[in-house]
């Protein structure tokens, strides 16, 4: 073992930052730009477009224009939520959450994403488990095998 590698303790413990090991920026595999109009999103801004949205379709939706008590009918928010996400991710790539956090879904050729694609990322979304499995490109499983990224507009 050479001196500039770190030992598996410090990967394993710390991760390979921690090591001291590169590993670029989100995005840098990808040829995306680290900063700017079409880089990978930041945590924040995908949490904060999943919070609005949330409160679109458990308010806004299922509260007021349904009139339904999510408490009592918990599966009607996300299925509102699934469908709103498909049909506005479908259309025009992103959800009124993401419009306004200033991000997009988009395909890995950096176009809108097709159909099919948005259907099954948007069931694995719903799911939740799937988006907590991310890789070091920010991308969560729903993203990789969807095969879609989320970036800043």
């Amino acid at each position: 073992m050479s001196r500039n590698e770190p030992r598996w303790t410090q990967t394993w413990l710390g991760g390979l930052r921690a090591a001291g090991v590169d590993l670029g920026y989100p995005g840098e595999r990808l040829g995306l730009p680290e900063e700017g109009s079409g880089a990978i999103s930041g945590w924040g801004r995908r949490i904060a477009a999943l919070v609005i949205d949330w409160m679109i379709c458990t308010w806004a939706i299922t509260q007021l224009l349904l009139r339904m008590n999510p408490a009592e009918q918990p599966w009607v928010p996300a299925l509102v939520f699934a469908a709103q996400y498909v049909v506005l991710v479908g259309v025009m790539g992103q959800t009124f959450g993401h419009r306004l956090a200033g991000i997009r879904v988009a395909a890995m050729d950096g176009g809108d994403p097709r159909w099919f694609p948005v259907l099954v990322r948007t069931l694995l979304l719903v799911l939740a488990l799937p988006a907590l499995l991310f890789d070091r490109d920010n991308r969560g499983l729903h993203d990789r095998v969807s095969n879609t990224m989320v970036v800043r507009m």
